[in-house]
C-alpha cells in the first residue's frame, strides 16, 4: 500500500499501547489522530505533535467522516461505554482493538451490532511502564500481532488491520478469540501472577534476600513492576482460562513440594520446565502464503495456519 492509499487511523486511548500505535502509524505514513480520557495525557501527546483530543464525540464524528479505522486501546472496563458511543456516532467505521483478551471484546462488539466491521487484535508486546510518557514508535517492531479470524470477519476490515500491523513492523498470527484467550492465559496472564507471587516472596525475605537477588529474581519479577490496577485490568477479565492454568500450575507446585518433602527432589517439574523453555527457544515460524482473503474457507485456513505456528509477513 502506498502512502497515498493509507487510510486514516483513529486510536481511542493513548496509553502505552495505544499511544505507541499512534506514534507507529504516523511514522509509517498514516494520517492518524486519537482520543484520550485524561486531559494530561492528551496534552502530553499534543506537546509531542500528535493530534489527540479529550472530546470523544468529536473524534468519532471525524472518524466517521474520514472513514478511519478505529482502534480500541482502553482497558476492558472502558470498552463497553466507548462501543456505545461508536454505535451511535461511527457505526460504519472499521473497528479493531488491542485489548489483551478477545472473547469479551468480541461479544461486546456483537451485542452492539458492530460485528460486521470488527476484527480483533492484540499486539504481543509491552513494558512495565504506562501512559503517554512510556510510548515508543518502535514498540511493535518484530513483535507478534494476533489478528482475529473469527466467523463472520469481513475481508476489507481484516486487510486494513493486518496492513496496519505489518506497517508497524509486526508479524501477524491469525487466531480465533477463544483460542487466543486460552493461549495468553498461559504465556501472558499466568506470568503476571507468578511474577507477583515471586516478588512478594522475595520481599518477605527482607533486606538480606533482596540484597542477594540477582538475574533470576530480576527477570522473573520484571512484570511485577507493572501498576497493580493495570495487571488486574489485563488478567481478571480472562478469569476462566487463567483459573484453569493456575490450577494446573498449583498442582505442579504441590507435586514438587511433596516430592521435596518425601525424598529431597523436585520431581518432574524441573525436567518439564526445561522441556518447555527449550521448545520455546526452538520454535520455528513459517510464512503463511497462498491463502486468498475472501475465497471459500479462508478464515478456517488462516486459523489452522496460525495454530501450526504460521505468520503473515506480507499481505
Amino acid at each position: 500500500m502506498t502512502l497515498a492509499q493509507r487510510a486514516p487511523v483513529c486510536v481511542l486511548g493513548t496509553g502505552l499501547i495505544g499511544g505507541s500505535l499512534l506514534r507507529a502509524a504516523v511514522a509509517a505514513g498514516y494520517p492518524a489522530f486519537g482520543y484520550n480520557r485524561s486531559a494530561a495525557g492528551a496534552e502530553a501527546a499534543r506537546r509531542d505533535g500528535f493530534d489527540v483530543s479529550t472530546e470523544l464525540g468529536a473524534v468519532l464524528r471525524r472518524a466517521a467522516a474520514e472513514d478511519a479505522l478505529l482502534v480500541l486501546a482502553v482497558p476492558m472496563p472502558a470498552v463497553a461505554p466507548i462501543l456505545a458511543e461508536i454505535a451511535t456516532l461511527a457505526p460504519d467505521c472499521a473497528l479493531t482493538d488491542v485489548v489483551s483478551i478477545k472473547r469479551p471484546v468480541l461479544d461486546a462488539v456483537r451485542e452492539r451490532g458492530l460485528g460486521a466491521r470488527f476484527v480483533g487484535g492484540h499486539p504481543m508486546t509491552g513494558t512495565s511502564e504506562s501512559g503517554w510518557s512510556a510510548t515508543d514508535s518502535e514498540l511493535f517492531r518484530d513483535a507478534v500481532w494476533a489478528v482475529g479470524v473469527d466467523e463472520g470477519t469481513g475481508v476489507e476490515p481484516w486487510e486494513r488491520v493486518v496492513r496496519l500491523a505489518l506497517d508497524c513492523g509486526s508479524v501477524v498470527v491469525p487466531v480465533v478469540a477463544d483460542e487466543h484467550d486460552q493461549a495468553v492465559a498461559r504465556i501472558s496472564h499466568l506470568p503476571h501472577v507468578l511474577a507477583e507471587a515471586l516478588a512478594a516472596a522475595g520481599a518477605a525475605g527482607g533486606d538480606l534476600a533482596l540484597g542477594l537477588a540477582a538475574g533470576s529474581f530480576r527477570d522473573g519479577t520484571r512484570v511485577a513492576g507493572t501498576a497493580p490496577d493495570l495487571v488486574r485490568a489485563i488478567c481478571e477479565p480472562n478469569a476462566t482460562a487463567l483459573g484453569r492454568v493456575l490450577d494446573e500450575t498449583i498442582t505442579a507446585l504441590v507435586t514438587a513440594r511433596d516430592a521435596l518433602a518425601a525424598n529431597g527432589t523436585l520431581g518432574d517439574v524441573v525436567e518439564a520446565g526445561y522441556r518447555g523453555r527449550t521448545a520455546y527457544e526452538a520454535r520455528a515460524r513459517w510464512d503463511i502464503t497462498g491463502i486468498v482473503p475472501g475465497e471459500d474457507g479462508w478464515l478456517s485456513e488462516l486459523r489452522r495456519a496460525g495454530q501450526r505456528g504460521g505468520v503473515l509477513r506480507v499481505l
